[in-house]
């Protein structure tokens, strides 16, 4: 069977090439696009290309040319099905699988999208067209909103008594028309009623394009009603995995780098309309996970530029303490606080597009110096209330996944504290004393180490302990002497060590004549010395870490030979790969 072709778009619409690519490949930026030495091809002069904006990789070299798919077949030696299992993967969807409910769902998406099109159409029609809809256009052209606008974001206006359901009714079950979540059923009139009458209309897109909910605005002042509503979830759309704006903002991500995300449709459509196109609203909802790394597939910097109101606020300490959490070493999260009673569409249209961008630059505040800078302002400088602030800090800190971010964070928070205490410090100063990296020279330390694999760390963990115990592994060589490494040029120095320490002859760090700039890298990048702070004379602790490393090097060492297995089956489909596959994988869930 086939995979639907919304299935495809949807990994190609959420993966670059250069995400893909760089993967196995080096790349640099070059103007729009980025190059690299060929993977088909042993070459000193680079002549292998990507380009995110025409989603396609050239070899100039081998005249190799194609899409993310052709990449990873070709360089992975896998067959299409393989390489959609793959990206799926690394582009966070669920496999597709087929089966019968697979068939049936696949026609209910069909339905559900071809609803949403006949009728968001029909009242994007109506809004345009319908002499009756003056009132709608006479709020849209009070705001500042005129056709092109209209038409670009597909608005449209529902009447406060429609009957688009009867219409509908004649194609589609009552059942079907009911999951769009577009209608509900009125229990006392017993009718089905229009979730959006008397309310303009804004179609939520999924990353491909695809209308698949709504969210609705009244044009009245009426107290009794909300201003905004959006669609209940249905199987098709979840408020909290989509953003509105995200299928065009994400087109711009190859010449822009950053993302204001704001809090409504009418803050897009201005900002839009002022040309700040880079830009999406989060549905009305709290910032959720999946939202922030959904962002940051595509932009460096997420500037959250709220309503200057207390609410607008207040939902503003949400999502940093949300958000904090998926904060990477190559990624930023800013805050952008308008004037009181300002929401990004009033500010921007009062005061233009220069100097909205210049109010960013002049305004956004980085995500740590926010959250310290809120909860300071309910700090009374008294030791429990000191305690209670330093507490929250750490606690935030620790909730953050990348384990080189918290560090720099907490280090923040910590000094930030101790400047504020100086006299309670004194004990400390040596420690506080120490100046924060600054953020350039940590990003350049961030992004040397995300080119080392995961292997190559844990080498320079088994080398770090290996060279600064060299005593007690000469004694303990059974320990390491039958460790498998897999960089070449890690092997190599450590099969060398292994030879000087089985001679029996006493030997220092000197002894072993090291490359200098790979003994400082060892040290600079060796995740285990985080570990062994204070812990370095435990000869029980050092033999237990070693212990850890061995096993964790045996199943890299597992998990690679049962890939290369598994791409042996799935093409020979023998019994004796298939055993022996089986044995692997038995070994891998005992170690």
């Amino acid at each position: 069977m086939k995979y639907p072709k919304e299935y495809i778009d949807e990994i190609k619409n959420r993966l670059k090439v250069s995400t893909v690519v760089s993967k196995s490949v080096s790349l640099k930026k070059r103007g729009k696009e980025f190059v690299g030495l060929s993977p088909f091809k042993n070459e000193k002069t680079p002549s292998f290309t990507v380009n995110d904006e025409k989603e396609f990789y050239h070899c100039f070299a081998t005249s190799e040319h194609g899409n993310i798919f052709d990449f990873v077949m070709k360089t992975q030696n896998l067959r299409f099905g393989e390489a959609v299992k793959y990206l799926a993967q690394l582009a966070g969807m669920q496999p597709y699988m087929f089966s019968k409910q697979d068939e049936e769902r696949q026609k209910r998406w069909d339905e559900y999208k071809s609803i949403f099109s006949k009728y968001i159409d029909f009242y994007h029609n109506e809004l345009l067209k319908n002499e009756n809809y003056s009132i709608a256009r006479d709020y849209l052209k009070n705001r500042s909103l005129g056709k092109e606008e209209v038409k670009k974001f597909k608005i449209g206006y529902i009447e406060k008594n429609p009957n688009f359901f009867e219409k509908l009714k004649k194609d589609y079950s009552e059942q079907t028309l009911m999951e769009t979540g577009l209608f509900y059923f009125d229990e006392k009139k017993k009718n089905y009623v229009e979730r959006f009458r008397g309310r303009l209309i804004f179609p939520i897109k999924n990353i491909s394009g695809q209308s698949i909910a709504l969210g609705g605005r009244i044009i009245e002042n009426l107290d009794y009603l909300a201003k905004y509503i959006n669609s209940p979830e249905t199987n098709f759309f979840k408020k909290g995995s989509n953003l509105y704006n995200l299928d065009l903002a994400r087109k711009l991500s190859n010449k822009i780098d950053h993302i204001y995300l704001v809090e409504g449709y009418m803050d897009v459509v201005g900002l839009s309309k002022n040309g700040i196109e880079n830009v999406v609203a989060n549905l009305g909802t709290s910032l959720t996970d999946k939202q922030i790394l959904t962002l940051n597939q595509f932009f460096d910097d997420i500037i959250i530029c709220f309503d200057g109101d207390e609410s607008g606020y207040k939902a503003a300490v949400r999502a940093a303490e949300n958000s904090i959490k998926e904060l990477k070493p190559e990624k930023q999260i800013s805050f952008l606080f308008l004037p009181d009673k300002e929401d990004p569409d009033s500010y921007v249209n009062k005061n233009g597009k220069a100097n909205f961008l210049d109010f960013t630059k002049q305004g956004k505040l980085s995500i740590h110096q926010f959250i310290f800078s809120h909860y300071k302002k309910q700090t009374n400088n008294n030791p429990s209330s000191m305690a209670i602030f330093e507490k929250k800090l750490r606690g935030i800190a620790n909730t953050i996944k990348d384990d080189f971010i918290k560090k720099y964070v907490l280090e923040y928070f910590l000094e930030k504290i101790a400047e504020l205490t100086p006299h309670s410090n004194q004990n400390n100063k040596k420690f506080f004393s120490k100046k924060t990296k600054s953020l350039e020279s940590t990003k350049k330390y961030f992004k040397e180490s995300q080119s080392l694999t995961g292997v190559e760390l844990k080498e320079f963990s088994l080398l770090y302990l290996v060279i600064n115990n060299l005593d007690l592994l000469q004694a303990n060589i059974h320990l390491i002497e039958n460790m498998k490494l897999f960089t070449e040029f890690n092997k190599k120095i450590f099969q060398n060590i292994i030879v000087k320490l089985k001679s029996g002859i006493p030997i220092t760090i000197q002894d072993l004549n090291l490359d200098l700039q790979l003994t400082e890298k060892i040290n600079k990048f060796a995740p285990i010395k985080h570990i062994l702070k204070n812990k370095t004379d435990n000869d029980q602790k050092i033999i237990e870490l070693l212990e850890d490393i061995s096993r964790d090097l045996l199943n890299y060492d597992l998990e690679f030979r049962i890939q290369e297995l598994e791409s042996k089956f799935s093409i020979d489909m023998s019994e004796t790969t298939f055993n022996e596959l089986k044995e692997l994988k038995k070994k891998q869930n005992l170690n």
